[in-house]
């Protein structure tokens, strides 16, 4: 057992499911510390239930996490230690956090973390991707929009690309895959180390297929796993950059219609993703002064 000194923050990850997830050393920590920061204190106190555990609990969520920061340095300050944890795995891990942690960081308060469940690292454990690198990105973006770009600023990395998603916009996020990743391989870990986790893996039309047969496999929190893009022969330098060829083609008279089309043959993907690109940047070309 390694020694800490009074008032110090212990980052505690807890189960995303099993119960049985939780470390020992997790369980102990819990027990030993003044108080405990949880993202959402009825659903942690379930957790302290089942334990036995009896702790002063208070909330400490996006919402209101930096105007806590003061109040819990002056419980460190008065020598207390204090546990954080979000509401499943592991905090900070597109969950709150941050912000306390760098803040306590700053003053040169002792932070330490317990690690345990985490579902970045236990889906890709299970997905059959390589895991040598790859890219954690937390939740793509809500709008449509928004969620295309980013996705278009992944499509040539070679590492595996690593999102959570929620289940009421899983679909959409396998639509703009199909649209801007059709041949990649992807896995879909939901609700893991629970009673129904699943990994389902295919293509993106595949797994939309899959979702429309069986709309439970909807359900849930996802883990979305891609595949890398593919090394070619060719350097980044000699490859065809998308920027390029579109704006290429609507210099050189070629109609949005057909152009997309090229690009869909060139590039991959679907004509109407590229469509809407060529009418979108024709547009934005002749409002320019």
């Amino acid at each position: 057992m390694t020694y800490q000194p009074p008032g110090t923050l212990y980052v505690v990850a807890t189960p995303i499911g099993n119960l049985e997830d939780l470390t020992p050393r997790a369980a102990r920590i819990l027990e030993s510390v003044s108080r405990i920061a949880a993202e959402d204190t009825r659903h942690s106190a379930r957790l302290l239930n089942h334990l036995g555990i009896n702790k002063p609990l208070l909330s400490l969520h996006e919402h209101n996490e930096a105007h806590r920061v003061e109040a819990l340095d002056a419980y460190l300050e008065a020598g207390e230690s204090i546990a954080l944890v979000s509401d499943a795995g592991t905090p900070l891990i597109s969950d709150p956090g941050f912000i306390l942690v760098r803040a306590l960081r700053l003053r040169n308060r002792h932070v330490v973390p317990v690690p345990g469940a985490c579902a970045l690292t236990a889906a890709l454990s299970a997905a059959g991707l390589p895991t040598d690198r790859f890219t954690f990105a937390g939740f793509l973006p809500a709008k449509a929009g928004a969620r295309r770009q980013t996705l278009e600023s992944y499509l040539k990395r070679e590492e595996t690309l690593v999102f959570y998603e929620s289940p009421h916009r899983i679909l959409a996020t396998l639509e703009a895959l199909e649209e801007q990743m059709p041949a990649r391989p992807v896995v879909l870990a939901r609700e893991l180390t629970k009673t129904f986790e699943t990994f389902l893996q295919g293509t993106p039309a595949e797994l939309l297929a899959t979702l429309a047969e069986d709309p439970n496999q909807a359900r849930g929190e996802f883990v979305v796993m891609i595949g890398g893009a593919s090394i070619t022969g060719a350097s980044s330098e000699q490859a065809v950059d998308d920027e390029t060829l579109l704006k290429t083609l609507l210099d050189e008279g070629v109609g949005v219609k057909q152009g997309a089309a090229i690009a869909a043959k060139l590039l991959g993907g679907r004509k109407k993703a590229w469509y809407e690109r060529l009418l979108l940047m024709k547009s934005e070309a002749q409002i320019k002064p």
